[in-house]
């Protein structure tokens, strides 16, 4: 498949269409309490980059999979990833006053609502990944394997296992092996999750899998010290937040442990690592997350 549109043109498309779905996600006509319909919709649609629903489409499309089966799956990442910054912003947590330039949400509705905003969004997730299967007719046992995996990569032995690590590191990470171990579950394992599902969608093989799989944990972890290294010489504005935050929090990171010079180095030969275990998946149209794993490592916020 030809690809005309650059890189940045198809991101902010498929953002659009990413947005224009999540607005809807929670159907109208379900009776939910306003409040809680209002927090969970504020933090849903506070912008960002949609890299995660965005990777889901991309990979169905490199195997020849239907987007708009996709997409349900692609809102229920998307979900995951907003309940768990939702959480990670609480005063128990990072203890965060804004979030994209906006305020956070327990700043808006209060902590006990910004919890259950997060409840709320991680178990409508699963049900929106049921879509996939109710209203496009992708096989049930694919279906149940995104739901399985949806559950291992967000839960205890993926995201929340990082974020977990991440808080007891607090009390004085000593090894690169640690803080890896954090990047990779709390950043990484929802981009392989989301490229594992697109994949899923379109009946990849088991080959097809392993080798995204790669892929994703590769770009997980570039993007993890890019975020690392943006902290200290990012623009404020572009960021949505403070920068500096991980030093005045005293958070440990990769430039801390290696440098600012030789973290950037890592990012390039990591995305050099993800595009070459890419090449090996065999996939129809692979040009998109290519591009993606480039410009991830070019980004500025």
């Amino acid at each position: 498949m030809k690809t005309t549109s650059t890189i940045q043109e198809y991101i902010a498309s498929h953002v659009d269409m990413v947005e224009a779905a999540l607005i809807q996600a929670l159907p109208a006509k379900w009776d939910v309490p306003s409040s809680l319909r209002e927090s969970m919709n504020y933090s849903l649609m506070a912008g960002g980059k949609r890299l995660r629903p965005i990777m889901v489409l991309a990979a169905a499309e490199a195997l020849g999979g239907s987007q708009a089966a996709a997409l349900p799956v692609a809102l229920a990442i998307e979900m995951v990833h907003t309940y768990s910054l939702v959480h990670d912003d609480l005063p128990a947590m990072d203890n965060d006053d804004y979030r994209r330039g906006k305020l956070t949400n327990h700043k808006v509705y209060g902590e006990a609502m910004a919890i259950l905003a997060g409840d709320a969004l991680l178990t409508q997730a699963f049900y929106s990944v049921t879509r996939a299967h109710r209203e496009h007719a992708i096989p049930a046992e694919r279906v149940l394997a995104i739901t399985e995996e949806l559950a291992v990569y967000a839960g205890a032995r993926g995201m929340v296992g990082g974020q977990a690590a991440d808080m007891l590191g607090e009390q004085g990470l000593t090894k690169l092996e640690e803080l890896e171990f954090i990047h990779l579950h709390k950043t990484s394992d929802l981009i392989v999750f989301s490229l594992r599902a697109g994949a899923h969608i379109a009946g990849a093989t088991e080959a097809q899998l392993s080798a995204l799989t790669d892929f994703g944990n590769a770009i997980g972890l570039a993007f993890q010290i890019q975020d690392d290294i943006l902290d200290i010489i990012g623009d404020e504005q572009k960021l949505g937040k403070p920068v500096k935050s991980d030093e005045k929090q005293q958070k440990v990171t990769y430039p801390y442990f290696i440098g600012l010079e030789a973290s950037e180095k890592k990012v390039k030969e990591l995305t050099l690592q993800a595009k070459a275990a890419l090449l090996q998946a065999d996939l129809a149209n692979p040009e998109r997350l290519l591009q993606l794993a480039d410009y991830l490592m070019q980004r500025d916020h």
